[in-house]
């Protein structure tokens, strides 16, 4: 009886010993775990958002009831996060989608406040007399081809000319928009774009190529998206997806 407590003692000591022993590895063996790891989708529609900032803007502004199609918002934000990024933007704030997935007698053009989260102007916008008459079917970056192109711009400055005050784009897509300073697509006014022009004709008048928008509101939605804003267009097109280094990016 007199050699227990020296035996538990024995016994104890050595249980901790072989937990000292272990204990090294037992830290070894916890590694931070890595959550939201980056996964590379061949898909750009597809992938994941968990970067933008913004990416609660399309419900938070009720997008889609004003026309504004989910998957040409999320083209638009892929590729506004890659042109920031890279410091092709120097207007961070202001998003311009023009969405031609719609028809030309709905309002296709959003003016978009990101870091108010608010929606700046909605309204109508023209495209090409080649790319289609109530729906823009066709897309191309050829002079003289009177179709509108598609992808991401970057807004210039402005000028007063034969249409009167217009906004120069820069096409940052080789082979797909590059060609619209020499094609002059610039946004500039028309009569042509209005709700008694749709009335009469059933449909928008069409353009040679530019983002015609109405007269009444061509000075106040180039006074805020001029000198170096996004403006993205999208377009029913399965090979500008395919073909987009932003988007492919």
């Amino acid at each position: 009886m007199k050699n227990k407590p020296r035996k538990n003692a024995s016994v104890f000591f050595s249980s901790l010993l072989i937990f000292m022993l272990h204990l090294p590895f037992v830290f070894a063996n916890t590694k931070p775990v890595t959550i939201n790891k980056a996964i590379k989708v061949k898909d750009p529609v597809a992938a994941t958002l968990s970067k933008i900032e913004h990416n609660n803007v399309y419900a938070e502004l009720h997008l889609n009831d004003l026309g504004l199609s989910e998957e040409a918002f999320m083209y638009a934000l892929k590729g506004y996060e890659y042109l920031k990024e890279r410091g092709r933007i120097e207007n961070e704030d202001i998003i311009t989608i023009i969405d031609f997935t719609k028809p030309s007698t709905q309002k296709r053009l959003f003016v978009i406040d990101l870091k108010n989260c608010n929606v700046l102007f909605n309204t109508y916008v023209a495209h090409g007399q080649g790319s289609g008459e109530v729906f823009a079917n066709k897309f191309s970056n050829i002079p003289e081809s009177y179709q509108s192109s598609l992808g991401f711009y970057v807004t210039a400055d402005t000028y007063t000319g034969k249409n009167g005050y217009s906004m120069r784009l820069v096409g940052l897509e080789t082979g797909i928009n590059d060609k619209a300073d020499e094609r002059a697509i610039v946004m500039h006014g028309a009569p042509y774009v209005s709700e008694s022009y749709i009335r009469s004709q059933g449909h928008i008048g069409r353009s040679w190529g530019c983002p015609a928008v109405p007269e009444k509101l061509c000075k106040p939605i180039i006074g805020k998206i001029k000198n170096g804003s996004c403006l993205f267009v999208f377009g029913k097109n399965k090979k500008y997806a395919q073909r987009s280094r932003i988007l492919n990016s």
